[in-house]
């Protein structure tokens, strides 16, 4: 009996620790949910150098449904029935429904033709392999013909199709060039960009195979009208476009009621002129992709699952995870741990070179996942750190980027310790609180030194003043009046005094009494400054005050007086006393200047200056909206935090109805985003629902 009873527990704890996990493997998810589907591959098989990810386009009626990358080589599968070649979302006579969806795999159905189900497994096995399984079933009571057509093509007109059939895997290999960036080859980013690439098949015996490029067609060895009717599509779809060179297979079905059949196909991409290793080639041919998805499961369960979340706020809530880990990689290079690159579909230059702690607001969220994974990423931060205290801008594994002017180097905006403190309330690990505070005392005694110039207690953005500030273009401060560290702001300065105060609640934790006392000191010197020198009354806002004067006029009097995002940090901060809070309230909730219906702009909308789809002269940033929820929640403003969240929210969610990404920023007036898509510290967004629910 004792067995028995340890048994029933046992499957009961399982259930439980994996119950989060089941929300994605048990999904009925149309092109209309906000679901995010761009996939990359798992930590444990990932790796810089020849990373690959992929985004799935199931959304545009006029594309087909197929697996897409700004580097390469895009995969899909077409059909040809009764004369028709079906092949764009449009065509199909049932779109996907997607059924499981991870960061790194998603299990979809439709249907291209009346009573021929199509169930598709694909995963991005690793950085290197991607894996798509078939399964067709005949679900009608008549015998179904039809033609099956896996295809891959090529996005850049630098690799050049060179098709060779390899008889002893029976597979196909070809060239693929993916050109580092501009800014990667500056800042000398070692990524691998000639390639060989190898397309293999189980259970799926080839009866033709046909190269193209441009839309002109080889044989290889033998070509199908079916092949050159899918070609065609391409020119049609991409007239003007480098797209069109890849390689159609192509085979004949008849599947009698009832009757399924299933085959795999996967596509390599190794190092050109390395030598093929043939078992590893075959290893995703025969992998249990089922096994994949416990895998999963398992990675997942920490997850806290939130009650009384409606549909679209419950798949933006899975889906922020699935942003947060795809971004996350394993130790490489000078990273001795895990750590995160800002997207790795697509990857650009400047984020994919490494950490920033704008950035690494993420980590925050991250941590309910995965807590020693937050914890080893702002270890990178720490093991970089040298002897004077000094972090550099950005922290990579191969890239430790200082950005020097004036023979100074940049730094990054001050939230370590803000960072490291939020962490630890989720992972409650002493010892990283204990090497992060010896990390977080020395960079805060470091960056108060070196950026309060005039010695006044207050200070300013240092070296490379914009990108240090993080808001590094488009600021209507920096552009219309002048350089950053002319200036003493309400942005550094109430990250200051939140860093001071993170430290002291470190220090009480810790013990150190004393510690904690001389930081609640910093902290309320620097706030009595801020309110002193940068505090208007006749407009109740914080603004930037000159370094030499505290005066509100720099060029010319009060041409400082724009109001921008960062004259509320002070409610974050904890800055501003009742009287200023109520205030500051009133101005956020004011739709004629920061009120709008997605959030609150980084601009006044009163401004000439202001254009809510610009940087940071009108969008939303998430982290950034997220700080001003947490300001109002802390000052007592619940209700208005709340509105806060759900307007940012509604437009993320949005975007994932709309294209299935998450965006750099959004507009605050309309259903607009941009620049860069698929961007980590969007993931922030799961604590927005996570504070409202009390896991803070």
């Amino acid at each position: 009996m004792k067995t028995t009873r340890f048994t029933i527990l046992t499957i009961i704890t399982l259930v439980s620790s994996c119950v989060s996990a089941q929300v994605l493997s048990n999904l009925h998810a149309l092109k209309s949910d906000p679901l995010y589907t761009t996939y990359a591959a798992p930590l444990t098989r990932s790796n810089y150098l020849q990373d690959q990810g992929y985004q799935f386009q199931w959304f545009d009626n006029e594309s087909g449904v197929e697996f897409v990358s700004n580097d390469g080589p895009n995969l899909g599968i077409a059909f040809q029935s009764g004369g028709r070649m079906i092949f764009r979302l449009q065509d199909l006579y049932r779109e996907p429904v997607i059924v499981t969806s991870y960061s790194d795999l998603v299990k979809y159905c439709y249907y291209p033709i009346k009573n021929l189900r199509v169930e598709v497994f694909f995963v991005v096995y690793s950085s290197e392999t991607a894996v798509m399984n078939y399964r067709f079933v005949n679900e009608g009571h008549y015998p179904v013909t039809f033609d099956a057509l896996p295809y891959f093509y090529l996005p850049s007109a630098d690799s050049l199709l060179q098709i060779d059939h390899l008889s002893d895997i029976d597979g196909y290999s070809f060239d693929l060039t993916r050109k580092r960036d501009g800014w990667m080859k500056e800042h000398k980013i070692p990524l691998t960009e000639k390639f060989t690439g190898i397309w293999t098949q189980s259970g799926f015996s080839v009866q033709s195979a046909m190269a193209f490029v441009q839309g002109n067609s080889s044989d290889s060895p033998v070509g199908g009208d079916s092949s050159k009717e899918l070609i065609k599509s391409f020119k049609q779809l991409k007239p003007n476009s480098p797209f069109v060179q890849g390689m159609v297979f192509n085979r004949a079905f008849t599947l009698q009621p009832s009757d399924a059949t299933s085959f795999r196909v996967a596509i390599h991409l190794k190092v050109k002129d390395t030598v093929m290793d043939e078992k590893a080639l075959m290893v995703p041919l025969i992998v249990d992709l089922q096994s994949l998805v416990a895998e999963d499961e398992l990675i997942y369960k920490n997850i806290p699952v939130l009650t009384g979340l409606d549909k679209d706020q419950e798949l933006l809530y899975w889906s922020s995870f699935s942003l947060m880990r795809q971004c996350m990689m394993p130790a490489e290079g000078e990273c001795r741990q895990n750590y995160y690159v800002f997207s790795r579909e697509p990857r650009w230059g400047w984020g994919y070179g490494g950490q920033v702690f704008h950035e690494s607001l993420a980590m925050m969220a991250y941590a309910y996942m995965d807590p020693e994974g937050a914890m080893n990423s702002q270890r990178v931060f720490m093991d970089r750190q040298q002897p004077s205290g000094y972090i550099n801008y950005r922290t990579g594994p191969y890239l430790n980027e200082r950005i020097e002017t004036n023979g100074k180097p940049t730094s990054s905006a001050p939230w370590f310790n803000y960072e490291n403190l939020e962490i630890f309330k989720v992972t409650r690990n002493r010892s990283f609180l204990e090497s992060a505070y010896t990390s977080g005392k020395r960079f805060y005694d470091y960056y108060v030194t070196t950026r309060d110039s005039n010695n006044n207690g207050l200070c300013e953005w240092g070296a490379h003043a914009e990108l240090e500030s993080v808001r590094d273009a488009r600021v209507a401060v920096w552009d219309k009046v002048g350089w950053a560290s002319n200036f003493e702001g309400p942005d550094v300065n109430s990250m200051l005094v939140k860093e001071a105060m993170s430290l002291a609640e470190m220090a009480k934790i810790l013990g150190k009494h004393d510690d904690q006392k001389k930081w609640l000191n910093d902290a309320m010197k620097r706030s009595e400054l801020i309110n002193k020198t940068m505090w208007d009354p006749a407009s109740a806002f914080y603004y930037n005050v000159t370094k030499t004067d505290h005066s509100f006029g720099f060029r010319m009097p009060d041409d400082l007086k724009i109001k921008e995002i960062i004259g509320f940090l002070p409610l974050w901060a904890g800055v501003a006393d009742s009287i200023q809070a109520a205030a500051l309230v009133a101005k956020m909730q004011d739709p004629a200047e920061f009120w709008r219906p997605f959030g609150v702009p980084s601009l006044t909308a009163a401004s000439d200056y202001y254009c809510p789809i610009g940087y940071w002269n009108g969008p939303v940033w998430v982290q950034w909206e997220y700080l001003l929820y947490r300001g109002l929640r802390d000052y007592g403003y619940v209700r208005v935090a709340d509105e806060l969240a759900k307007r940012v929210l509604e437009n993320m969610i949005h975007h994932l109805k709309h294209d299935h990404v998450f965006w750099e920023f959004y507009s605050a007036d309309d259903h607009q985003a941009g620049w860069n898509k698929t961007y980590i510290w969007a993931g922030i967004a799961t604590r927005f629902l996570l504070d409202s629910h009390g896991r803070r």
